[in-house]
């Protein structure tokens, strides 16, 4: 073993034993600060910070920042550590690297600091990361660390702490609230088994590691601006698995997408060989190249993988309490947890340094390579200018903040390309109005993994879904060219919104066709406006409205007096929609606007089912819903209490995903459902919620029948199957994550604002009949499936299924939502098709 490591492996001895002192300039350790040695007990979140707060207030070798705060107001932070010397021209550093990628006009320096970002603890329950992140930064700033202070003379280092400060802080509180005077290390003991929805999420039980990309939740907005200030070269996301598992770190599984580079497999070895070395001189078991693959692009790892980076994730045994019995044995403690994630911390480090020049060389061909010679068959995406203006200002938002480059096409002209809507290759017609993103950009790689039609896997077992391309995710035509077409310059498309308010309108009108209409409907009615809605197409004025169509009527409204007209522009404003004055409602052609095909709306009084039973992913996709995006009121009724809540103060009650049965909802309280929905309830039930309702007496949702394979005889599977092939042939009938298109019937309530046809993300095999005595207002039909892999069986097994639909119920309805539309909020597409379940249908 070289004499570095024979030092480093000292040094984590000796702190490991003592872990007292103090560094340069007063900079105390984690231990005298705290008052007591790391791993005795978990650090709550105020303390995290009042440590590197002070490390960089006593240490001129780091640097902090505030980026942003929490759900629930928690400080979020990132330090930056180096050398002095590099530490005074630390912004040189930065936007040497941007110049470097392309991203900043200017001629890089021939300067090869190489840039480490650490991140801990995105994860809330897999707590050892942030206590291993306060030892690691003691021993990057220490005077004691000679080694260090060498790496750190070609590396600047970036550490985030804490990702998740709500969920660690929910974690740890119940811990310290549930652990003895002594931890116990059983198994069974209830300190390590976490309530729902446990502390694995942020504040609304959104999964944070899988946002990256997506940028649904605050904190990854926040820290997404940071990361795109410094694009390191090497990112770390720091995790836990299971508790009998060995350490896990890179080089990572298979399938790797196609666009990750030959430079970036090969540099994981490099750096996995590093931390073998340690881990072999300690006798600490681990494995690689296992299970963590690197395709779903809104990991820790991908992302930064896909701005150039080499990302990684490593994985210590944990999401348990101060010490467990293993199955060998032994006890695995927080202090083993945290000093491994430390050692390969500081190994990263430590081989990036003796790489820097390498990496930083790479990084910089990297992004050389994506403006002159962009990988990938598809060289241009277009999307259609005639698109709804409020999608594609959202999907315009997503990538500038990415820092995606796009623009409108040249000009007219015919192209061969592959269709979005079809899923065929044919003759294009691009016109100068439609917007185009081209590979031959800095965020070249980016560009891809967004909008290329079907992502090739070169392994089909995977961890994740497998498909999210942004014209069905935000639900926008288009097409993919194998031509390079240069854009020129163009800006997201503003709001247009303009009230004519001379005069006094008779009625306005709201069109509905996109998730910001569904805004400006909930602001309406929780401002008191009273609305109605169309139910069939008519013409006004020249204009043509589809059902959906808020009507809003003066003489529904009379008691507000001049606050009507006012609430309405306030809206408009505020979500730059338009919403147009009319002085009649004698119409062109259809019903006239107070014709009995104009339904009054009800304000519906919404209540959502949290709790033991239900997934606090879908939950909290659903109060997310509510809450964050359109802002209106929703009540969460916990499983534990359920059965005496007054179901008869709530016009909506919506089940989420979940595994149901007779101990969330017993058989006495699901007839009291039954018969509140026949008195004019709501019932929406989204995904395995419809399990549960799937052959219950009074609910017409059936499984589909499956159909017998051809030719297969009792038994040959596992005659021709060897034992250690099992798992790949189980994928024939297993669905991650695929895109389907489902054909809808616009002219039904849930499916107003939609076309003929819906794209959405399936996520499992669940198939269900059509409703022969409900509406099937979507469907998916033969060759439905579009993008993302699938088994050969499932994609027949769902093929002739309902995907949404309705059933009357007296004088109630129950909504069938089999695919989750709001899955990780970022199918953008999706949330007014829920909305209608909400406010449309049974209006």
């Amino acid at each position: 073993m070289k004499l570095r490591q024979y030092a480093l492996l000292a040094l984590i001895y000796i702190l490991s034993l003592t872990g007292t002192g103090h560094g340069q300039d007063g900079v105390q350790s984690p231990e005298t600060f705290l008052d007591y040695e790391l791993g005795e007990q978990w650090t709550p979140h105020h303390k995290v910070m009042n440590y590197v707060h002070h490390v960089a207030e006593h240490s001129p070798m780091a640097d902090i920042r505030q980026y942003g705060t929490t759900n629930e107001g928690k400080e979020l932070v990132y330090l930056v550590v180096s050398t002095e010397q590099n530490m005074a021209r630390k912004e040189q550093i930065r936007t040497n690297n941007l110049k470097r990628a392309g991203l900043m006009e200017g001629t890089p320096t021939e300067d090869t600091t190489a840039i480490v970002w650490l991140s801990y603890n995105v994860h809330g329950n897999e707590t050892s990361s942030s206590e291993a992140a306060m030892k690691t930064l003691y021993e990057l700033v220490s005077e004691q660390s000679r080694d260090t202070k060498r790496w750190l003379r070609n590396t600047l280092v970036i550490m985030d702490p804490m990702l998740n400060p709500d969920g660690r802080d929910r974690y740890v509180y119940w811990y310290k609230q549930t652990v003895g005077e002594e931890y116990n290390a059983r198994p069974e003991a209830r300190e390590h088994r976490e309530p729902w929805p446990n502390g694995r999420t942020n504040h609304y039980y959104f999964d944070l590691n899988r946002d990256w990309a997506w940028l649904t939740q605050k904190e990854s907005r926040q820290r997404n601006e940071i990361y795109q200030q410094w694009l390191p070269h090497i990112h770390v996301d720091f995790h836990e698995q299971g508790h009998n598992s060995p350490y896990y770190f890179a080089p990572a599984a298979e399938p790797f997408h196609k666009a990750i580079t030959e430079w970036q497999r090969n540099f994981q070895y490099t750096i996995g060989e590093n931390h073998a070395e340690y881990f072999n001189r300690n006798n600490w078991m681990y494995f690689t190249r296992e299970v963590f693959d690197l395709f779903y692009p809104s990991y820790g790892d991908t992302y930064p993988i896909f701005n150039g980076a080499i990302g990684m994730t490593y994985e210590q045994a944990g999401q348990v309490g101060l010490g467990i019995r293993k199955v060998e044995g032994d006890t695995l403690t927080l202090k083993n947890r945290l000093t491994h994630h430390y050692t390969t911390g500081i190994s990263t480090v430590e081989v990036t340094s003796e790489h820097a020049e390498q990496v930083v060389g790479e990084f910089a061909a990297y992004y050389q390579n994506a403006l002159e010679t962009p990988a990938g068959q598809y060289k241009t995406f277009v999307i259609d200018g005639d698109n709804n203006p409020d999608k594609l200002r959202s999907l315009f938002s997503l990538l500038e903040q990415h820092n995606v480059q796009f623009g409108k096409a040249p000009g007219n002209r015919t192209y061969e390309g592959y269709n979005y809507r079809t899923g065929r290759n044919e003759r294009v017609q691009v016109s100068a109005d439609d917007y185009l993103v081209s590979t031959y950009q800095p965020k070249s790689v980016l560009a891809r993994i967004f909008f290329e039609p079907r992502p090739e896997l070169s392994d089909s077992v995977t961890y994740d879904i497998t498909a999210w391309e942004q014209h069905y995710a935000f639900g926008l035509d288009g097409h993919a060219l194998r031509e390079r077409v240069d854009p020129v310059p163009a800006e997201i498309p503003r709001p247009t919104a303009e009230i004519d308010t001379s005069g006094t309108p008779y009625t306005y009108l709201a069109e509905w066709q996109s998730f910001t209409d569904l805004k400006v409907l909930a602001e309406l009615l929780t401002s008191g406006i009273k609305i109605h809605i169309a139910g069939e197409l008519f013409t006004l004025d020249g204009e043509t409205y589809t059902p959906g169509t808020l009507i809003i009527t003066r003489s529904a409204n009379e008691s507000m007096g001049s606050r009507f007209d006012h609430e309405i522009m306030k809206a408009a404003a505020t979500y730059g929609q338009v919403i147009t004055p009319v002085s009649t409602g004698f119409v062109d052609a259809g019903p006239d606007l107070g014709s009995n095909e104009v339904a009054f709306m009800e304000k519906p009084r919404v209540a959502l089912l949290v709790g033991d039973g239900t997934s606090s992913y879908n939950a909290g996709e659903i109060w997310h819903f509510f809450d964050k995006q359109i802002d209106y009121p929703v009540t969460l009724l916990d499983t534990g209490y359920f059965s005496s809540v007054d179901l008869n103060k709530y016009d909506v009650l919506i089940l989420p995903d979940g595994y149901y049965g007779s101990e969330v909802i017993t058989d006495n309280r699901l007839s009291e459902i039954r018969n509140w929905v026949q008195h004019g309830g709501r019932l929406i039930a989204v995904a395995g919620a419809n399990r549960f309702l799937s052959g219950k007496d009074g609910f017409i949702l059936k499984a589909k029948e499956q159909e017998d394979e051809d030719e297969k005889g009792e038994g040959e599977e596992q005659v021709n199957t060897t034992y250690n092939q099992r798992q790949r042939e189980q994928i024939s009938e297993s669905n991650s994550g695929s895109i389907f298109r489902i054909t809808m019937d616009p002219t039904h309530p849930l499916g107003y604002g939609y076309q003929d046809a819906y794209f959405s993300l399936k996520l499992d095999t669940d198939a269900y009949a059509y409703l022969e005595e409900g509406w099937n207002t979507g469907i998916a039909e033969e060759d439905a499936h579009m993008s993302g892999f699938i088994g050969h069986q499932a994609k027949m097994e769902l093929e002739h299924t309902l995907a949404f639909g309705t059933q009357s119920m007296g004088e109630g309805t129950v909504v069938y939502m089999v695919d989750n539309p709001l899955f990780r909020a970022f199918w953008h597409n999706g949330k007014l098709l829920f909305g209608n379940a909400v406010f449309m249908v049974g209006q």
